[in-house]
C-alpha cells in the first residue's frame, strides 16, 4: 500500500492520523500544503477548491479525514 498524506505543520488532525499510521506502522510519505506548492494544489484539486488536511493520496484513491477519525479512516485503509 502507498499512502501519500497531505498535512500543515499547525492540524491537530494531522498529528493525529500520523500518530495513527505509525501505531499502525503503516510507512507514509509526507507533503506539506504550506511548503510545496504542487501538494497545496492537488489538494485544493482534490477537495473541491477547499485546504482540507490531512487529505490522503492511496494507490490512487483519494480522500480527506478532517476532522480526523480513527474508525473512518481504519475502514478507507481496509485494516
Amino acid at each position: 500500500m502507498n499512502i501519500r498524506m497531505y498535512t500543515t505543520s499547525w492540524c491537530p488532525d494531522c498529528r493525529q492520523a500520523k500518530r495513527f499510521l505509525e501505531e499502525h506502522q503503516l510507512p507514509y510519505q509526507e507533503f506539506d500544503i504550506e511548503a510545496d506548492p504542487r501538494a497545496a494544489k492537488f489538494v485544493k484539486n482534490a477537495n473541491q477548491g477547499k485546504r482540507k488536511v490531512p487529505t490522503f493520496d492511496v494507490d490512487g484513491r483519494i480522500f480527506a479525514c478532517s476532522p480526523f477519525s480513527a474508525r473512518e479512516l481504519k475502514e478507507k485503509l481496509g485494516l
